[in-house]
């Protein structure tokens, strides 16, 4: 009992500290979960962010259930999937019932104007830090660059983005495996 505990109070913990989303948790899920509790290693955090990343849902949702049942199967999923959006839940919940009485008041605009910038960077660490330890260099960088310029540039849709790389990666490795 002690042990579900522990892994509801981290996730709550990162789930009502972070301001930005999933990505933006990535760095505190790393730093609780990896670094600090040592519950996973590095290489299998990773491969959890790939993972959370190809299943549908909310991306700090997926890694919460992939570290909880890592750490107690079914229940430790449930445990850290709650724990990481109890707080959000309530932080919405106060918002939606007082925002209103307080959403003309400037400096209440200012201050969520002022966050953004705070949030992109929140963002752009995880980009970095994962791309760091999976081996992401310059030359293969190309890959997300241009996914990235097609979708935004062009209108493409991630759909046809995601089959193209799924039918590349097949290929590529079947050659490589051939060779």
């Amino acid at each position: 009992m002690k042990q579900y505990w522990e892994i509801f109070i981290t996730f709550a913990k990162i789930g009502a500290f972070t301001i930005g989303g999933g990505y933006a948790m990535i760095p505190l899920i790393e730093k609780e979960v990896v670094d600090r509790k040592k519950w996973i290693s590095k290489t299998d955090f990773v491969d959890m962010i790939a993972i959370s990343q190809s299943a549908p849902g909310i991306l700090a949702v997926n890694i919460s259930i992939l570290a909880g049942y890592r750490l107690k199967k079914n229940r430790g999923s449930l445990v850290a999937s709650f724990g990481a959006t109890f707080p959000s839940f309530l932080m919405i919940l106060l918002i939606a019932v007082f925002f209103r009485q307080f959403e003309h008041i400037e400096w209440v605009q200012k201050m969520f104007k002022a966050i953004r910038p705070a949030v992109v960077a929140l963002i752009a660490v995880p980009v970095f830090t994962t791309a760091k330890s999976v081996g992401i260099n310059f030359k293969t960088a190309v890959i997300p660059i241009g996914a990235a310029l097609l979708i935004w540039l062009w209108g493409i849709s991630p759909v046809y983005i995601i089959i193209a790389a799924a039918t590349g990666g097949l290929i590529y490795g079947r050659l490589k495996r051939r060779f």
